[in-house]
């Protein structure tokens, strides 16, 4: 179960409370986020919640049958809303488009998305500064000056940065520069990396892994929630499978489900999802369909000349095209 503790709870009555809790055999964890206080309790036995409801200090309790307590719907029916500030948010009805190259390479490459962007009204950019590579001789990015100067550049625009944080002695240097932190596919159960930015006040996009399940995903966001950062995001971007016909088997089903089992926004990646980027406007369109709140794309001016995942990059050209018919879907559905 999860107790919601008012804002006002003093030390006095949260050892009470912790007290009696350990009496009716469960074991209560303490969090504390950017929004609320709780306590996570786990146990086994039946227990009438009205012997806890009315406790001092307590403002609601909700019983929580899921193994991932805080980012299921079982407890917040609401859902969760991702505000980025200057009127960009994402979740609980809110719908985003983030597109970008897979690696930033250089200024004019910079200003040329930009301006890509500020023609099809997107304001969120992706791009990688830190990549993590299969081969060591591929291009793994060009580190922290880049994205010092993409975020100079990015905030004269009003656009927003999301991009991948891959090892914990990263995320000081990069916070002052991010607005969304990226967990990639292979760090998506990095539990040390997942623990520090549950300690940091900036969102987190996390993920889902090469081969892993959606409640393995679930559990690796409780990560982040239970340090005490619940503004998370979901990303369905693909699952490893037998098939070698395109890049990744993209999980379609995993958005609605996400959206069911979760508060959270769920994200769709079409890019890593198939690979191929004769296929990904039809991929985003169906995860549009499925209820994403936000699709981060790939997209470079010239895709054949981009440092890494050319293949499944699209161009400006194709990008505007897509950007407006996820539009008009949008408006279909609602």
């Amino acid at each position: 179960m999860i107790i919601k503790l008012k804002s006002d709870i003093n030390a006095s009555e949260h050892q009470h409370l912790a007290g009696k809790i350990n009496a009716l055999g469960y074991k209560p964890t303490y969090v504390n986020t950017q929004f609320g206080k709780y306590l996570v309790c786990i146990g086994k036995k039946e227990i009438d919640l009205r012997n806890l409801g009315f406790e001092s200090g307590v403002e609601d309790i909700f019983r929580v049958d899921d193994a991932f307590k805080l980012v299921s719907s079982q407890w917040k029916t609401a859902k969760t809303e991702i505000d980025l500030g200057g009127g960009i948010k994402i979740g609980n009805g809110h719908f985003q488009v983030m597109v970008g190259p897979c690696s930033i390479e250089g200024e004019a490459q910079i200003e040329s998305t930009i301006k890509h962007m500020a023609e099809n009204g997107v304001k969120i950019m992706r791009g990688g500064v830190f990549k993590p590579r299969s081969s060591p001789y591929s291009f793994r990015g060009y580190g922290i000056d880049s994205l010092k100067m993409w975020h100079e550049h990015a905030s004269k625009a009003g656009i927003k940065i999301i991009t991948e944080v891959m090892q914990v002695s990263q995320i000081d240097e990069m916070l002052p520069y991010v607005d969304i932190f990226q967990v990639g596919a292979r760090n998506s159960q990095n539990f040390n990396l997942l623990d520090e930015l549950g300690k940091v006040d900036k969102p987190v996009m996390l993920k889902r892994g090469i081969s892993g399940t959606i409640e393995e995903l679930l559990q690796s966001a409780e990560y982040i929630f239970s340090n005490g950062n619940e503004k998370i995001l979901l990303c369905e971007r693909g699952i490893r499978s037998y098939e070698t016909a395109y890049r990744n088997t993209m999980d379609i089903n995993a958005i609605a489900i996400l959206k069911d089992k979760s508060h959270l926004p769920v994200v769709a990646d079409p890019s890593h999802g198939i690979g191929v980027r004769k296929y990904v406007d039809k991929i985003a369109l169906a995860s549009v369909a499925a209820g994403a709140d936000a699709v981060i794309m790939e997209v470079h001016e010239c895709p054949e000349k981009a440092f890494s995942d050319g293949q499944q990059t699209l161009d400006h050209q194709e990008s505007a095209i897509l950007i407006d018919k996820m539009k008009n879907l949008r408006a279909l559905l609602q």
